[in-house]
């Protein structure tokens, strides 16, 4: 039996566990099973090796990405790159590392990209947005780094963020957790009526369907995207890894 699965915490918003075991059932795969394991803190990675020796992968969701890195044997150019790491490959016992965020996200990006769009700014900077830095730079598109705590000189605080910056920034990515079930009230805190339907508001959160943030969005008639198709792309991407 091949064993997969999901580290994390909390790991009450999981949509990987239920994703993988539809496409066992679906596709006949009776030796594969898929497991959360929510860990308290990344020492608890340790256990999860060495629990379940037949660990052939595994995901990694907030708040890990980037605290995994130092448990792993090998990591791929992109993990490199961007200091995150969501599937790890176990194969004789090596853990390799890879991201297959900037592929889900860039792929789902694409869908409602435009001309238009060639100035972003990114809200968060954690291990998420890490993907996000990496999948605009491979389309020439600039952009800036949005923290409540900005600590260096290329990222800026929420205060920042104004009118005239919203008309020169026409794509707005929500890396951060906020509006996160059950925290559906929560979101990031923007000037929302200087949106307009050149904007492009693009949400890494998944559940619900449509967050304060992309409400707020669509009410002023911009185009908006959750991270549902996002989350797809990179649990099929990391199957490929897997299976490689």
């Amino acid at each position: 039996m091949k064993t997969f699965g999901l580290i994390g915490y909390p790991l009450t918003h999981s949509f990987s566990k239920k994703y993988f075991t539809n496409k066992f059932m679906d596709e006949g795969l009776t030796d594969c099973i898929y497991e959360n394991f929510p860990i308290e803190n990344i020492e608890g990675i340790k256990d999860v090796f060495q629990l379940h020796p037949t660990l052939a992968g595994l995901n990694v969701t907030i708040p890990y990405k980037e605290k995994v890195i130092p448990y792993l044997d090998e990591a791929n150019e992109i993990v490199k790159e961007t200091g995150a790491c969501n599937c790890i490959k176990i194969h004789q016992g090596k853990k390799i590392g890879f991201n297959t965020d900037v592929i889900g996200f860039g792929k789902s990006l694409d869908v409602k990209l435009n001309a238009s769009h060639q100035r972003a700014l990114v809200l968060g900077t954690g291990g998420a947005a890490k993907a996000v830095y990496y999948a605009l730079k491979q389309r020439n598109i600039s952009f800036l780094k949005v923290s409540r705590s900005p600590s260096s000189t290329n990222v800026i605080s929420y205060e920042n963020i104004d009118k005239s910056l919203l008309d020169s920034h026409t794509l707005i990515i929500n890396t951060t957790p906020l509006g996160m079930y059950p925290n559906t009230e929560s979101a990031p805190s923007i000037p929302y009526q200087h949106l307009t339907p050149s904007h492009y508001l693009f949400d890494l959160v998944y559940n619900p369907d449509k967050t304060i943030f992309l409400q707020n969005g669509e009410a002023m008639g911009a185009i908006i995207e959750n991270g549902k198709d996002m989350l797809r792309i990179q649990a099929d991407a990391s199957w490929e890894i897997w299976n490689s």
